[in-house]
């Protein structure tokens, strides 16, 4: 395979891991300055689905990536 896929692959992986990071800490900083306050609670709860979502599918590209090897 053509060395672009697997540089595609790894910024692709770091991008994914990165964003994951983002969604956990943002949500939680914002239940520890404002808790568990009404409807909020859902966004925080949906923040961290979507960050664990992303530190999943980062290894699940890594994998791929190492299988382009």
């Amino acid at each position: 395979m053509p060395d672009i896929f697997k540089a595609l692959a790894t910024i692709t992986a770091w991008t994914l891991f990165v964003a994951g990071w983002l969604h956990n800490l943002t949500s939680f900083a914002a239940y520890a300055a404002g808790g568990l306050a009404g409807e909020d609670w859902q966004r925080q709860a949906t923040f961290v689905g979507i960050g664990t979502a992303c530190f999943i599918l980062s290894v699940v590209v890594m994998k791929l990536r190492k299988g382009l090897e």
